[in-house]
């Protein structure tokens, strides 16, 4: 009981990262942008958030403010080199990977190894103490329950208001946008700070809440793992929330096997959430042939004087 208990309390707290970094993905690739700098974007974030909390008196919500305007801030770069420069989005996302592990390498050194506590989960009488899902479901922190409200607001922007059916329309078509008046420019350059601003927000939720604590290269892979979520979510905002828990309980999984005295091989139980990610995307792989395609012009230019 107390097993269960305790691996549902923590899912949520490991899914958070995805699901933030997967909605930010599914901003920028429903603009026809394929951002894989998602790891460096997210390990930014981390550092920028923990800097703002130890040198701003310990405030948390200027550590998740800081890490969403460096992640805002990533984003808007990478869409300006893929976008204005027309730089080659997968070559410009995997620099922003190692750009983001050595800058935080680099200027990190100083908040290195500082452990902290920034916040605590809500405690919600009587509900939170309800046996075994209580503290999955009323026993979370202000941020979680924020990212889902989040989810929802990603959803109905994309399918329920004006800007969002522009914007998809600029990620399925660009040059039929653009002939309807739609400046493809300006919301691919949007859709890419929304959603560094999501994954720096992933980051900086990472390091205040999850490690509380900043070490080099501590996204150990999320960002990467956010980006097959994309793919396993068909693009759907709460297929991402779905497939993020389903990560989550799975990296929460493993400490708590580790508890329990379970005499599995350390190196198994580590690489057990990127072979889950194989398999999904494998699976992402035969559902895409079954007809759920991505946007059409995910990945690609839009030069306005080739417009037919």
């Amino acid at each position: 009981m107390d097993f269960l208990t305790h691996w549902l309390a923590f899912t949520p707290v490991f899914a958070m990262p995805l699901i933030a970094a997967a909605l930010g993905l599914i901003v920028n690739e429903r603009a026809g942008l394929l951002n894989l700098g998602a790891e460096g974007i997210m390990l930014c974030g981390a550092l920028v958030g923990v800097v703002a909390f130890l040198e701003f008196g310990g405030n948390p919500t200027l550590g998740f403010i800081f890490a969403v305007l460096a992640g805002a801030f990533l984003g808007f770069c990478f869409g300006f080199f893929v976008v204005v420069l027309r730089t080659n989005q997968v070559l410009t996302g995997i620099t922003f990977v190692f750009l983001g592990i050595g800058l935080t390498g680099l200027i990190g050194v100083p908040w290195v190894n500082k452990a902290f506590s920034a916040i605590d989960p809500i405690y919600i009488p009587w509900l939170t103490d309800i046996p075994i899902i209580g503290r999955f479901f009323f026993g979370q922190d202000l941020v979680i329950y924020v990212t889902i409200i989040l989810a929802i607001l990603v959803w109905r922007f994309l399918y329920h208001t004006r800007m969002g059916l522009r914007l998809r329309a600029v990620g399925e078509n660009p040059q039929a946008a653009d002939a309807g008046g739609i400046n493809v420019e300006g919301y691919r350059l949007l859709a890419a700070t929304i959603g560094g601003a999501f994954i720096g927000l992933a980051g900086g939720y990472l390091s205040l809440v999850v490690a509380k604590i900043f070490v080099e290269e501590m996204t150990q892979g999320r960002g990467w793992i956010a980006v097959a979520l994309v793919i396993f979510s068909r693009w759907s905002p709460w297929r991402a929330v779905a497939g993020g828990l389903l990560f989550g309980g799975i990296e929460a999984l493993i400490p708590r096997l580790k508890a329990a005295g379970f005499q599995l091989p350390q190196y198994f139980l580590e690489m057990t959430p990127y072979a889950v990610t194989l398999a999904v995307l494998i699976y992402a792989a035969m559902r895409l042939r079954a007809g759920q395609e991505a946007p059409k012009a995910l990945g690609t230019h839009y030069v306005r004087e080739d417009r037919k």
